[in-house]
């Protein structure tokens, strides 16, 4: 009788923890290591063929809430309740790291939040994507900034920057020069500090509305801000990024019957 009830508390604690799992992934921050599988942007591993590598990857093709999307700006939603962004933004000192699918700044001191209504969200990493992922009316720009935040609980927020070609950019160019060429094993320190305000557009009108991970496992409940203007960068540096990652953007998914919003 004894050895019954050990099965039956063992097999409840390992039902227990696998859901705790499965909660866990649900909020897993964007990055090539949230797949356990290989996949890549074009081919038969890339987007269209992400939910066939891998089982996880279900979301992918399954998902109703999937990221990136095309904003028809005539069909945003006015919604004055949500406020001005709300970004406490101070310099930040970063390591890089080529994941092997894109360039990612890890946080490493300073302290950089995002609040949506009730929920503060602390930036702790931000990565590029070319050509741009969200597109506005139907077109993509030359690349996107993603700035990823989470709550202490995993939640994530992310910021996206659009980026196009015009003058350089100057707070880009503290590390540029040092974007790692091939995946590393270790992060690069960077020395300079990097004001994170001087990424960002003066006009901080945005666009929100409910999403995913744009990487496997294409996780959803991802809270996304897109700033409508975009930053400059200038060819060389553009052309510096595409010369180790010449395609790293998932094409626009449908938006279903998600609504997108914005302040004004």
């Amino acid at each position: 009788m004894y050895k019954k009830y050990l099965a039956l508390a063992l097999a409840a604690f390992l039902i227990v923890g696998t859901t705790a799992c499965s909660k866990e992934e649900v909020h897993t921050e964007p990055t090539a290591q949230t797949a356990a599988h290989h996949w890549t942007y074009s081919g038969e591993e890339g987007p269209e063929h992400w939910g066939e590598i891998d089982p996880a990857n279900t979301a992918c093709v399954n998902g109703t809430e999937q990221s990136p999307i095309d904003i028809e700006t005539a069909k945003v939603d006015k919604n004055e309740s949500l406020g001005e962004l709300s970004l406490k933004y101070e310099p930040v000192k970063v390591s890089l790291q080529n994941n092997g699918h894109t360039i990612q700044a890890n946080v490493q001191e300073g302290n950089a939040q995002i609040t949506i209504g009730d929920k503060t969200y602390k930036l702790a990493q931000f990565h590029f994507h070319l050509p741009s992922e969200h597109e506005l009316d139907g077109k993509a720009y030359e690349m996107e900034l993603h700035l990823v935040h989470k709550t202490e609980a995993k939640e994530l927020a992310v910021l996206g920057v659009l980026l196009k070609s015009g003058g350089e950019n100057t707070e880009f160019a503290k590390f540029w020069s040092s974007i790692p060429k091939e995946k590393t094993e270790a992060d690069l320190a960077v020395e300079s500090t990097i004001d994170l305000n001087a990424l960002l557009p003066a006009d901080k009108t945005y666009f929100r509305y409910a999403g995913s991970l744009t990487t496997p496992p294409c996780s959803q409940g991802v809270t996304w801000t897109v700033l409508k203007t975009p930053v400059e960068m200038s060819t060389a540096q553009i052309d510096a990024f595409k010369a180790i990652f010449p395609l790293n953007a998932r094409p626009v998914q449908d938006l279903k019957s998600r609504e997108v919003q914005t302040e004004k």
